[in-house]
């Protein structure tokens, strides 16, 4: 059952960090040769720790070759490694090396911007949501989410639209905006990034409401009727799942 936007709990956002800028620019250029960055896609894709012959063989490389560039995406803190089981349970012994991703956030700008210190002065102004301007967030996000689904029916064309093939639309945009959708089932879609985690941990209801309405709003400029936004939140994935 979903819950309320009031019972969104701080602790079920986690915290991501944020690399300092040089280590910034090294996890940046470690994802510039492409067999690295089509790894870190694969182990951020999971859900569950990827072992080197599961990351090898879903790139196409050789095992030897995977442990070399999921070991420097560890070296950049892109991911973390650690000893386990396959099925995940630790035991004592000799165990395949597998990786997760990691909560670190990389952005690198040049000059330096500070995007993130207006936002969280931002949503600090307008928290809690009972102060009258969450409305006004909502409504705005839910302008721009309509304004976002107009642009991509326009360009697809795609006429009228069945559950799965609105979820398809609308997982187009979504991973384009940073939420990457996954497909659990053909007429659900749940999105395991929050784009704006930072803030959701500092004010969960107000981003929860913000995603949300922006979410909606893109259902609505697609014309997906027969696709419902859902409030569920989840630790470590986006507050909104998607069905039919």
């Amino acid at each position: 059952m979903a819950r309320r936007l009031g019972e969104v709990e701080p602790e079920a956002v986690p915290a991501s960090v944020e690399l300092p800028s040089s280590q910034a620019v090294a996890a940046v250029a470690a994802l510039g040769d492409e067999s690295r960055r089509r790894l870190y896609e694969i182990v951020r894709a999971a859900g569950r720790p990827v072992t080197r012959d599961e990351a090898a063989a879903a790139v196409g490389i050789s095992r030897k070759l995977a442990g070399f560039h999921l070991d420097k995406l560890v070296e950049v803190e892109l991911l973390h490694a650690e000893v386990a089981a396959p099925g995940g349970v630790r035991r004592v012994g000799r165990r395949p090396k597998v990786y997760r991703p990691s909560e670190a956030q990389v952005g690198v700008s040049i000059p330096s911007r500070s995007p993130d210190l207006l936002a969280g002065i931002l949503v600090e102004a307008l928290d809690p949501p009972g102060n009258g301007g969450a409305s006004t967030v909502a409504a705005v996000a839910h302008r721009r989410g309509r304004e976002l689904g107009t642009a991509e029916r326009e360009r697809t064309r795609p006429g009228r639209l069945g559950t799965e093939r609105a979820l398809t639309a609308a997982g187009a945009t979504l991973t384009a905006l940073g939420f990457e959708p996954r497909r659990e089932h053909p007429t659900g879609l749940t999105l395991r990034n929050c784009p704006f985690r930072p803030h959701a941990g500092a004010a969960p209801e107000l981003v929860c409401a913000l995603n949300h309405a922006l979410i909606t709003g893109l259902l609505e400029g697609l014309r997906a009727d027969t696709v419902t936004a859902t409030l569920t939140p989840q630790p470590r994935e986006c507050c909104v799942t998607l069905s039919g």
